[in-house]
């Protein structure tokens, strides 16, 4: 089977023309085209927005031929002509307010030389709002307006507030437009991978619809377990036999690496696409999304805002929050869900309220992994070499090499870290383990300034107390006193009891002790 897969096809004429695999989500096209006028969509990257509005400018520019066989076809039988203004802010480096503004004079350019009557002079609201009236009275059609990727100016402009201002202000102007041009406005839809809230651009936009989390809309953008087998089952026995395991193997190894994402409270599991089709594609597995977009600004989120990374996966969220753009009140968990770092994990009816957590190995590791750079003394691209000896070293019972790597991370602590070292430490700590819980077993509970640890191996069972300020021979001490490695006993398995003292003044692991 030689199938072409649509890696980095965002074209919707390109992909149905050029033979490519398609999933096919008209049929959700067509009930967001016909129930509904003004829409909002959140996304994370590479998760289809792009494709999703070609199909709906093809659509509405009446291209009935490029939706043979799919279920467009049966559902839609007028096929009306509509023009149609495509605003894609994705393909630009937004460097101040003058490339903002340069990218909207950029398409208003197109689309008046389109329909004639160039108003150049005027500002860029001016000019858009001109144009929608323009062409509807000119083509007797209302017009349909499709932006892509909405944010992505403010997104680069995160950790500069006036920077972010200026495209706000630009921005809320021009999408106001919207409201105002009502009457001569068929469809519109917004995309991006931040969503709105009170205090945004949107705020005097109060006609969109807010799909984002709409049950109904989950599967909308991805792919849904019953799509992957659906499509891809061939795909999946060939996977299993390139990479020596059967056709069930792969099928668990493809959901825990890719799938898990939530979109809504009754949303079913949805696959990253970009990584399930490189996957096929290449036929191994790897971390095609994750490597595509180092999250370095919400590192930098993280680590500004004294964040204890322990609540990651811990805290409830209200949807108003994860609705948040502006992150004022600090709190990076609404961008961190948005960008698709975190997913939701649970839903508490009564409350109301969110639970998040990492939706796959693939988002989970490779975010660990970046994290550690964020946080520890580990060079870039070093990451996994590290975590890769410190496994080595904890197989084998090397309990001085494993522990003078973990005193390495803590060498040469920033500044901006060193102000809280108990969280620093406890921060460090979490990240080391939920890396080494990928390749042993790994068992802990963490309170302010401690983490108690239970690691477990083939071989071995390490079972550590962290203190603070105190001694290693404390910490062993306690061990003892609350027969800390009793459970283990009975284990065939040599057991080590480590201590572990922390010290201010040093900055770093001052001691430990062994206890056999």
């Amino acid at each position: 089977m030689n199938r072409l897969y649509p890696i980095g096809i965002q074209n919707f004429e390109s992909l149905r023309t050029g033979g490519y695999h398609y999933v096919d989500k008209t049929a959700l096209v067509y009930r967001l085209a016909t129930t509904g006028k003004y829409y909002f969509l959140s996304r994370p990257r590479r998760f289809g927005k792009s494709l999703l509005i070609s199909t709906l400018e093809a659509y509405f520019q009446g291209k009935k031929e490029l939706f043979t066989g799919l279920a467009m076809e049966k559902l839609e039988q007028e096929w009306t002509e509509y023009p149609v203004l495509h605003l894609d802010l994705n393909a630009r480096n937004y460097e101040n307010k003058a490339s903002l503004i340069a990218i909207l004079n950029q398409h208003l350019e197109v689309w008046e030389a389109m329909y004639g009557d160039e108003k150049k002079t005027r500002a860029p609201e001016e000019r858009f709002s001109y144009l929608i009236e323009k062409i509807s009275r000119t083509t007797q059609r209302n017009v349909v307006i499709l932006v892509d990727e909405y944010d992505k100016p403010l997104l680069q402009a995160i950790g500069n507030e006036t920077l972010q201002t200026e495209y706000r202000n630009t921005l809320k102007a021009f999408y106001g437009v919207l409201k105002s041009c009502d009457r001569y406005i068929r469809f519109a839809l917004l995309t991006g991978v931040t969503k709105f809230s009170k205090v945004s651009i949107f705020s005097d936009l109060n006609n969109l619809n807010d799909i984002s989390m709409h049950a109904a809309y989950a599967s909308l953008c991805g792919i849904t377990e019953e799509e992957l087998y659906q499509n891809f089952a061939d795909d999946i026995r060939q996977l299993g036999e390139a990479n020596e395991m059967d056709e069930a193997e792969a099928a668990r190894m493809l959901k825990r690496w890719y799938d898990g994402y939530h979109f809504a409270a009754q949303s079913p599991d949805i696959y990253n696409p970009f990584s399930l089709l490189n996957t096929f594609s290449k036929m191994r597995f790897g971390s095609y999304w994750f490597e595509t977009g180092t999250p370095t600004f919400l590192i930098e989120l993280l680590r500004q805002g004294n964040f204890n990374l322990y609540e990651l996966t811990r805290e409830q969220v209200s949807e108003d929050m994860l609705g948040e753009i502006d992150n004022r009140g600090g709190n990076p968990l609404p961008i961190l869900y948005q960008s698709g770092y975190l997913t939701i994990k649970g839903y508490d009816r009564e409350f109301d309220l969110y639970a998040l957590g990492f939706p796959n190995r693939e988002v989970e590791e490779g975010f660990g992994r970046h994290l550690l750079t964020g946080y520890a003394s580990v060079p870039s691209g070093n990451t996994a070499f590290q975590i890769q000896k410190f496994v080595q070293e904890v197989r084998r019972g090397d309990i001085d090499g494993f522990m003078a790597r973990l005193q390495s991370f803590f060498a040469d602590i920033p500044y901006e870290l060193a102000r809280d070292l108990e969280l620093h430490y406890q921060n460090v700590l979490f990240i080391v383990f939920k890396l080494l819980g990928f390749y042993v077993q790994v068992e802990y509970h963490t309170s302010r300034g401690r983490i108690d640890l239970v690691m477990q191996t083939r071989l071995y069972i390490y079972v550590m107390e962290f203190k603070l300020e105190g001694t290693a021979e404390e910490a062993l001490r306690q061990m003892e006193d609350k027969q800390y490695a009793r459970p283990f006993e009975a284990d065939g398995r040599k057991v080590f009891k480590v201590g572990i003292n922390f010290s201010n003044e040093a900055r770093n692991i001052e001691k430990w002790l062994v206890k056999e």
